[in-house]
């Protein structure tokens, strides 16, 4: 596409834009307090640039690491861990190079399966309230699911502001992470495939 949409004419580019009233920072899971304003959009850039990955598997990001760098691989899945602020934060990736629209029949099949697999997997440390699972997509082609765990008690942390507050929470230490990734992956290992961590 190389035209706006007609959702995109619509909207107000570069005009300052007020916060509703009931918007998210009103609600008491936001993070920040304080004077806030929204930022004025930006013209729409058409056609998008290629995402990493958008050529297929050579240089993707997705596809570049070698398994010792996951916690947990299978035959078809790799689980990354991310080091954060949460009691843990993981990406879900199919082995080969799919993004959500072209994951073959076989593999979208078990993607649920795989998000309650690691959910269970995550529920082992202990203390979690609820696992978030999320696909943005934005960076790369390559499919990545991110389930991050809330602190159980933390309702604050509760909902769509909960990566905004790994940002801002201190980050765990790294002997605290390291535990956590070797327990995650060694609950995914129970179940088949090979624990990295």
């Amino acid at each position: 596409m190389t035209e706006p949409s007609d959702y995109v004419r619509r909207l107000p580019i570069g005009e300052r834009i007020p916060f509703a009233a009931d918007g998210i920072p009103m609600w008491d899971t936001f993070p920040f307090e304080g004077d806030l304003r929204v930022i004025p959009l930006q013209e729409p850039v058409l056609p998008e640039p290629p995402r990493n990955g958008e050529a297929g598997p050579e240089g993707c990001e997705g596809c570049v690491p070698a398994d010792s760098d996951f916690l947990w691989t299978d035959e078809n899945w790799r689980l990354m861990g991310l080091h954060g602020s949460l009691p843990a934060i993981v990406m879900l990736m199919p082995r080969g190079h799919h993004d959500l629209l072209d994951l073959p029949a076989e593999r979208a099949a078990e993607l649920g399966g795989m998000a309650q697999r690691i959910e269970r997997a995550i529920r082992t440390l202990g203390g979690i309230g609820r696992v978030h699972v999320s696909k943005i997509g934005d960076g790369g082609a390559h499919l990545h699911l991110f389930l991050m765990a809330r602190p159980e008690g933390m309702l604050q942390l509760r909902g769509s502001c909960l990566p905004l507050w790994d940002d801002v929470l201190p980050k765990l230490p790294d002997e605290v992470w390291a535990e956590s990734a070797h327990r995650i992956a060694a609950a995914m290992a129970k179940d088949g495939g090979t624990a990295h961590v």
